[in-house]
């Protein structure tokens, strides 16, 4: 790995991509529940060394308001702003490398595709998570976070994709860990895509079906998107997906580090990080006499 590159860090504490609540039924207030994503960010940056890393914030908002579907996207003006301001960033940056910390899945698609642009499509995507983000405007759900994969490759709505630097071709891209594909339509839409994919069993003493993709993608630079629900919750549970069949930690950091061993790392994202027990601190610490008040 070269050391004259440019590593940032960017904290990107966005939360209005998940719709979400309903899945986390121990956190009574479903608006505070909604923006775990936001605190899971801000702790993800606790947790993670920063080092001499210049670091920067995207901002996000927070405050209570509405939240409305247009054009099948769930908060999708919030969401376009948003990203324009990751891109924003990112020019002012001009990082090499980035190490991103969300906020739910779509935290990849703007530091992703400036990536793209930047090394003009030598770029391969390994995409870590229980499912395969491709759900479009129009779609049941109308998450944005599991229309990320899609909005990588330039596809969805139009006032987010049109800003993208750079479209990120399907045969670049990989799954690692997907074990939930949400609906049929989604099953049949990935078939069309043809994007390859390695289940958490493949994965359990080796990494050679991902590092075997790599030696052919054609790319000699790749990005790591992480979500948390890939992980087996027998082991732990660190974001909202609770599926069993999952990878282990181990089983995620030896994967991580053998795809970095293989083609040079410019991105990593960890994604979708869920605090719950910290969320129910925080409800509780904020009730109390003259700490919430």
């Amino acid at each position: 790995m070269r050391h004259d590159m440019k590593t940032i860090r960017l904290i990107y504490p966005q939360w209005q991509g998940g719709d979400i609540a309903r899945w986390i039924p121990e956190i009574d207030d479903k608006d505070f529940a909604a923006r775990g994503y936001a605190l899971g960010a801000r702790l993800l940056d606790w947790l993670v060394p920063a080092g001499d890393t210049e670091t920067y914030t995207v901002p996000v908002a927070t405050g209570p308001a509405p939240r409305v579907v247009a054009d099948g996207v769930l908060d999708r003006d919030i969401i376009a702003r948003q990203t324009r301001a990751a891109l924003d960033i990112l020019g002012v940056a001009s990082p090499d490398r980035i190490v991103t910390l969300g906020g739910e899945c779509s935290t990849s698609v703007a530091p992703f595709t400036y990536l793209a642009d930047r090394y003009d499509g030598d770029l391969a995507v390994v995409w870590i998570d229980a499912h395969p983000d491709i759900t479009l405007p129009g779609d049941a759900y109308t998450g944005y976070h599991a229309m990320a994969v899609t909005a990588c490759m330039g596809m969805g709505d139009r006032q987010i994709t049109g800003i993208l630097p750079a479209r990120i071709d399907p045969s670049h891209i990989m799954y690692v860990g997907l074990r939930d594909w949400e609906r049929d339509e989604i099953r049949l839409r990935h078939r069309r895509y043809g994007i390859p994919f390695a289940t958490p069993e493949a994965m359990r003493t080796d990494s050679r079906e991902v590092t075997d993709w790599l030696k052919t993608c054609g790319a000699s630079r790749v990005a790591i998107h992480l979500d948390l629900d890939v992980l087996e919750p027998g082991e732990i549970i660190a974001a909202v997906g609770i599926i069993d069949g999952g990878m282990t930690m181990a089983e995620v950091s030896r994967t991580i580090n053998d795809i970095a061993n293989e083609k040079e790392l410019v991105a990593l994202t960890v994604a979708e990080h869920m605090p719950r027990t910290a969320m129910r601190m925080q409800m509780l610490l904020g009730s109390l006499p003259l700490i919430g008040r």
